[in-house]
């Protein structure tokens, strides 16, 4: 089983047309929405399709509680799915549906895989000049800080297999935003994982409106240096109780 985790807040005009056009990519697709009470019937609407097909799911929560938190609750429940590899992408169609295949694939290879906007050059249609500045430049920066080898660190379109998103305490993440993002690449890479990147065409949104804010931007450009600190501090602990050992053993 494939579940791709979709996380919405007023997104009623975009899901009816997402959902299934990411059923028809695969047939062991299930796609989970996590709502978060959406005020625009997003929650009711997915109710409905859910109710006329079994590979339709949703978690209602009560409030708008962030992103991060959604796709916690969302790889949770797609875990006790049964799901043997878990998507993430967003609602308002920037993430093509149609590249799901691409990254279903590579998870045969990789870990974890990244859709990336900049794997191959800039392939990003419609962003003001601004937003795009400041994505490129947030990759760059967090490649510099954290070591991650990657294109892209702040795409929310990849995949995990199952036993990596097992292998954490996803209640120990309390990232949102961007900073969710790169704190799960940089714990896969920390855990040894491999990670890959296959390249996608990023779209702005079709409808609605983004939900970026510069609370998240502000959150991200501290979490890499707590995500570079903290594998620091861990490292320097372990080598300290290394050396504690051979000492212990020499005095004996």
């Amino acid at each position: 089983m494939i579940v791709v985790v979709i996380p919405t807040y007023n997104e009623r005009e975009n899901i009816i047309r997402l959902i299934p056009e990411v059923l028809s990519q695969d047939g062991r697709i299930h796609v989970l929405i996590v709502d978060d009470n959406s005020p625009d019937g997003t929650g009711a609407t997915v109710a409905e399709m859910a109710a006329a097909n079994e590979r339709v799911h949703l978690l209602r929560r009560d409030a708008k509680k962030g992103l991060g938190s959604a796709y916690r609750e969302g790889f949770s429940a797609a875990l006790a799915m049964g799901a043997q590899k878990i998507l993430e992408m967003d609602a308002d169609f920037s993430h093509d549906p149609a590249s799901i295949p691409f990254l279903v694939a590579a998870l045969e290879k990789y870990d974890l895989v990244v859709g990336s906007r900049y794997l191959n050059g800039v392939s990003v249609v419609n962003w003001p000049i601004r937003r795009l500045v400041l994505s490129y430049c947030a990759t760059l920066y967090t490649r510099l800080i954290t070591g991650l080898r990657l294109s892209d660190c702040t795409s929310g379109f990849k995949g995990f297999r199952r036993e990596v998103l097992e292998s954490f305490d996803l209640n120990t993440i309390k990232s949102d935003g961007y900073s969710f993002q790169i704190e799960m690449n940089f714990r896969c890479m920390e855990k040894g994982y491999r990670l890959g990147e296959v390249p996608i065409i990023f779209i702005d949104r079709h409808a609605g409106t983004s939900k970026m804010s510069k609370k998240i931007v502000r959150e991200a450009v501290v979490m890499v240096w707590k995500l570079k600190i903290g594998s620091l501090l861990r490292r320097w602990l372990l080598q300290g109780g290394r050396h504690d050992g051979r000492n212990l053993g020499a005095s004996l």
